[in-house]
């Protein structure tokens, strides 16, 4: 039974019903109901789609296989949050399923909205529904609400009173209560691709019955220029639409001077700053250092700090590097301090270096992996005291009590190594440190496994002589 549109009560406007659009728009254009004379619009809000299958860029959600699309067929529509970078089609798309659905739908923004709007919108959800009307309240920047004020949210949405779709360009885990999110769905929607951002130029050029003044690489440069954001991009193609017919098509140069370039999404406090640094981080584990490089220059451009690119990159050195190249970490300090006295763009290029010379170094954690195993052992074995040969013994009394006793000086021994043990008494000897094949630890491996050798060989001396 398809789903029945309802009537607005006259005591409840529907709220926000004419605010401002902030959507997507894509496909198809569709019949147009007639309109009463109005000011001008923006491109942006005149090609709002008018059903799910205008939506571009998000098929795994209202395509024919989609989850919204089977959610509308089964007539069970979830509470959302609708996660996903500016201009994907959060807010279009909440507006359609409320209208597919057969809700009313109410909108907030959490930048505008407190306590008293949630309260009255969650009343009048309340009389809605005595009516037997269903409301679909969507909360635009729903992360930006803080816990007690999510917290409202649990018992409406429980009960039904309504069904909420909350939009966020946060990572709901970090941003959003636990309690809110287990009575949620969370959908991603995706970054629009080349191919989703030329739908929505088509579009405009049919909107404004002419072409776009650009050669083939300026409108790739246009929809590169967009960064995945349908919205801005429907904003710089109004801009081009809005020159004089007969315009003269323009390279990317051209289309660089007119329109100014979008900076890259990148929030140095957010998500995308710890997804770029962990993109450069295991870029350089996999030994990529063009990849590594990238996302150097990435970070850069999104106005990260060198600085912290510089602490990372140290740290890199220290535990993914470590002692197969040993020459990875006064490098990495080298770097940083040129960087310091260099500043930005000459100093940026000294980072560059060191982000080569880690991409390109052979590999070991060894010393990291040790340096954990080390720190279980010493909480295991508590105040264990050092073996009485290798302490001090500075007064006549620590004398007497065996410190220093029978120490052997290892530059006097054959080979400069004595074997002793330097082990509290009564632990085993553990082995932390075990290098790997690779680059400089190769050899240093071959010297542990020398000198330990002659360890056991001194070993079975001393328990022969003693029996």
């Amino acid at each position: 039974m398809p789903p029945r549109r309802p009537s607005r009560p006259a005591a409840l406007p529907e709220a926000a019903a004419d605010a401002p659009a902030e959507d997507l728009f894509g496909g198809p254009p569709a019949p147009r109901p007639q309109r009463e004379p109005e000011g001008p619009r923006p491109l942006a809000d005149r090609l709002r789609p008018r059903a799910l299958e205008e939506v571009v860029g998000q098929d795994h959600l209202v395509g024919p296989q989609g989850a919204l699309t089977g959610m509308l067929a089964r007539g069970s529509l979830a509470s959302l949050i609708l996660w996903g970078p500016p201009g994907t089609g959060k807010t279009t798309i909440a507006r359609l399923l409320a209208e597919r659905a057969g809700l009313v739908f109410v909108s907030l923004s959490a930048v505008f909205s407190g306590v008293a709007d949630l309260k009255r919108a969650f009343d009048e959800a309340r009389q809605r529904r005595r009516i037997g009307q269903g409301t679909l309240l969507f909360v635009d920047e729903i992360h930006r609400f803080n816990r007690a004020q999510q917290d409202g949210f649990l018992p409406v949405v429980e009960d039904g009173t309504v069904t909420l779709v909350g939009a966020t360009t946060e990572n709901p885990s970090f941003a959003l209560n636990g309690a809110l999110l287990s009575r949620c769905q969370v959908l991603v929607l995706r970054r629009l691709d080349d191919a989703a951002l030329e739908r929505l130029l088509a579009r405009a050029e049919a909107e404004g019955e002419r072409g776009l003044p650009l050669d083939a690489a300026a409108r790739a440069t246009l929809r590169a220029m967009a960064d995945g954001d349908g919205r801005y991009l429907l904003n710089l193609a109004e801009q081009l639409l809005a020159l004089p017919a007969g315009t003269a098509p323009m390279d990317p140069a051209a289309l660089a001077e007119l329109l100014a370039r979008r900076a890259a999404l990148y929030d140095k406090d957010r998500e995308e700053h710890y997804n770029l640094i962990s993109a450069l981080h295991k870029s350089l584990r996999g030994s990529d250092p063009d990849a590594a490089l990238y996302w150097f220059a990435r970070m850069l451009q999104g106005g990260e700090d060198p600085r912290y690119i510089a602490r990372r990159l140290t740290r890199f050195a220290a535990e993914d590097v470590g002692m197969a190249d040993p020459r990875a970490l006064p490098l990495a300090i080298a770097a940083w301090e040129t960087y310091e006295r260099l500043g930005s763009p000459e100093g940026e290029l000294a980072l560059a270096q060191l982000v080569v010379h880690l991409g390109t170094a052979p590999k070991s954690n060894a010393v990291y992996a040790a340096w954990g195993q080390a720190q279980r052992a010493a909480k295991e074995t508590g105040s264990l005291m050092p073996p009485a040969h290798i302490l001090n013994a500075p007064t006549k009394l620590m004398q007497q009590l065996g410190y220093g006793a029978g120490y052997a000086y290892d530059h006097d021994e054959a080979e400069g190594f004595s074997g002793a043990n330097y082990f509290p008494d009564g632990m085993p000897r553990r082995q932390f440190y075990r290098p790997t094949e690779r680059g400089a630890e190769a050899a240093i491996g071959e010297r542990l496994r020398h000198w330990a050798a002659l360890r056991a060989k001194k070993a079975r001396r001393t328990t022969e002589g003693e029996g």
